[in-house]
This record gives C-alpha cells, structure tokens and sequence, in this order.
C-alpha cells in the first residue's frame, strides 16, 4: 500500500492548505484548501460514513464488507482528526 505524505499549511484567516505528494519518485501534487469549519465538518460526514458501514449496512440483505476500505477510512479520519487538532494548536 503506498503511503501519502501530507503538508498542512495554515493562514492567519482561517484557510488550511493541504498538500499530498504522492510516491518519491513522481511527484504529483494535490492541493486541497479547506477552512478549519470545512474540514471540521468532511470529518465528521467521513465519520457518519464508515459508522453507517461498519454498523448499518452489514444487516441489510446482500452486503458485502470491504475490510481494507473499512481500514482505510478509519486512517484517513484520524488523519483529518490530527490537523484539526494541529489547527487548534497553530491558530
């Protein structure tokens, strides 16, 4: 599984930058520029999201579990739940 490195960058009025670079050897960039409220609240619907997977969708009839989405998205939340908290700490 390849890993992202991530760059948050804050501005005095509120604005994070987020910057991925994908792989050493190509680097392709991925800017992604939310408000602390913006990313507050992609956080919380991510949230909502893999409960609703991992609790919710398992009783309806047919559903099929992706464990290694399931495990990804839980990292990719508490990813977001870290710069929240580097936010609090820089602004």
């Amino acid at each position: 599984m390849d890993t992202l490195k991530v760059r948050i960058h804050y501005s005095p009025d509120g604005t994070v930058s987020i910057s991925h670079l994908q792989g050493e050897e190509q680097m392709n960039t991925v800017a992604l520029e939310l408000t602390i409220e913006e990313l507050r609240l992609l956080t919380t619907l991510a949230s909502d999201q893999i409960f609703r997977r991992q609790f919710i969708d398992p009783r309806m009839p047919g559903h099929k579990t992706n464990s290694g989405e399931m495990s990804m998205g839980k990292a990719l939340v508490a990813r977001l739940r870290l710069m929240l908290d580097e936010g609090k700490v820089a602004g």
